[in-house]
């Protein structure tokens, strides 16, 4: 039996993580390369890719490449995969955490292009990565898909409901894909609830006070509270955890 510092050695792998130029995807781009693994931040703005990349490779040892890619556009996400495979010829850890969830005053103003641009960036595009990604992961040595999406998508509300929809596509997308390329290679869903960033940044402070209050931890997540499930279910410490749905969310929807 490995010793459990085994398990979680994620050296000799390649993840890439969307998203992952801020907020939880990058913290959860560099707690991979803690474990071992060499990453490539994606997301919109080049620059920001390529200083998170310099920081995370500074700050590890391990190679860390930022490329830039817009998920909503079904051309980057092609691109996106073709760029990995030709900088490291492999990959073993996708983590589709890229998401945006703008505001709007009522749902009747919600417009076509704000709907269809959040339905892109949080359902299209992880829809095409893990696609491609996942046929080249089954083709070699195998690999895992892991989807960031968000309790609300349990539990919709009316303020955010183009996001939740798109998420709980995603949720879809996940338990089908656990199916789609097993045994070797497992999907799995991670639905965190109110977290510090940029979304919850923009409701406001007495909304986030209010997120707060009402959470049996009596606090919203920070980025940091994702990075050890992610690590966990990119390991070979979850080699049979397929199509699992796990909460982070501080108990707020333990009801479900």
């Amino acid at each position: 039996m490995k010793a459990p510092t085994e398990l979680f050695d994620l050296t000799g792998k390649v993840a890439v993580v969307t998203g992952g130029s801020r907020g939880i995807g990058r913290v959860v781009a560099e707690g991979l390369a803690t474990a071992g693994a060499d990453v490539v931040i994606a997301s919109r703005k080049a620059d920001a890719c390529e200083r998170a990349a310099a920081e995370i490779a500074a700050a590890t040892g391990r190679r860390a490449v930022g490329i830039r890619c817009h998920v909503g556009r079904w051309e980057d996400c092609d691109a996106l995969v073709d760029a990995v495979y030709d900088t490291f010829g492999r990959c073993d850890v996708l983590v589709n955490n890229a998401g945006m969830s703008p505001l709007y005053d009522d749902l009747a103003s919600v417009t076509e292009e704000l709907y269809d641009k959040v339905h892109a960036v949080n359902a299209r595009g992880p829809f095409r990565l893990s696609s491609l990604f996942g046929s080249r992961m089954a083709a070699a040595d195998g690999g895992c898909i892991i989807n960031v999406t968000t309790a609300g998508s349990l539990r919709p509300a009316t303020n955010d409901l183009p996001y939740a929809m798109a998420k709980a596509g995603l949720n879809a997308l996940t338990l089908a894909l656990a199916g789609a390329w097993a045994p070797k290679v497992r999907a799995n869903l991670v639905l965190p609830g109110a977290f510090d960033t940029d979304i919850a940044k923009a409701w406001g402070e007495e909304a986030r006070t209010a997120a707060a209050q009402v959470n049996p931890m009596k606090r919203i997540g920070q980025p940091e509270d994702m990075v050890g499930v992610c690590v966990f279910l990119a390991s070979e410490a979850a080699s049979y955890v397929n199509g699992a749905q796990v909460l982070v969310d501080g108990g707020l929807f333990r009801a479900l």
